[in-house]
């Protein structure tokens, strides 16, 4: 049973038809909206600052957010993957983005909608990505824009698809 705790007051909040794996932390401050999927050894936390995670986001195995203390917030807008060993701290994920697996995005950093950061690569502090753009590297940089429909049907193909692997987990 994944691990939910209170800290300095606050409680973690689950949205419905969310998949929390046996052994993801999500600790303090932390919203989450509907028919997420929190995977293995995964840690959300809110202790120092708030994380806000919409509708359908899905943080694979491994990946950690965290903020700073009364200066960043994390926001991760619907239909977003995260993948496996991604780093986010006090950043802002728009609707439709993807970060690829190993990827660190740093404080005060901006992923805009159907925006992709490549697997890997170091989003620094204050960066601010726009709408359907390809970063990648270290420190990530622009690559190229991303056909808009394209990444929404993909983003919401791999929504989709946590959704059916969370599920498997409750046949057992």
């Amino acid at each position: 049973m994944a691990i939910i705790q209170s800290v300095r007051g606050f409680t973690p909040e689950i949205g419905k038809d969310c998949f929390l794996a046996a052994n993801a932390v999500i600790v303090g401050d932390v919203i989450m909206g509907d028919e997420c999927s929190i995977w293995f050894s995964t840690v959300l936390r809110g202790d120092v600052n708030s994380i806000r995670i919409g509708n359908r986001v899905n943080i694979q195995d491994g990946s950690v957010l965290h903020t700073l203390y009364q200066k960043s917030t994390i926001e991760i807008g619907d239909d977003v993957s995260i993948g496996h060993n991604v780093v986010i701290h006090g950043a802002k994920v728009r609707d439709y983005a993807l970060i690829g697996m190993g990827a660190v995005v740093m404080d005060d950093a901006e992923v805009g909608e159907g925006a992709i950061v490549a697997a890997g690569s170091v989003v620094l502090s204050r960066t601010k990505i726009g709408p359907h753009e390809l970063w990648g590297g270290t420190p990530a940089k622009f690559i190229k824009m991303v056909e808009p429909d394209k990444a929404k049907e993909m983003n919401e193909k791999i929504a989709r698809n946590y959704l059916m692997y969370s599920k498997w987990y409750g046949e057992q």
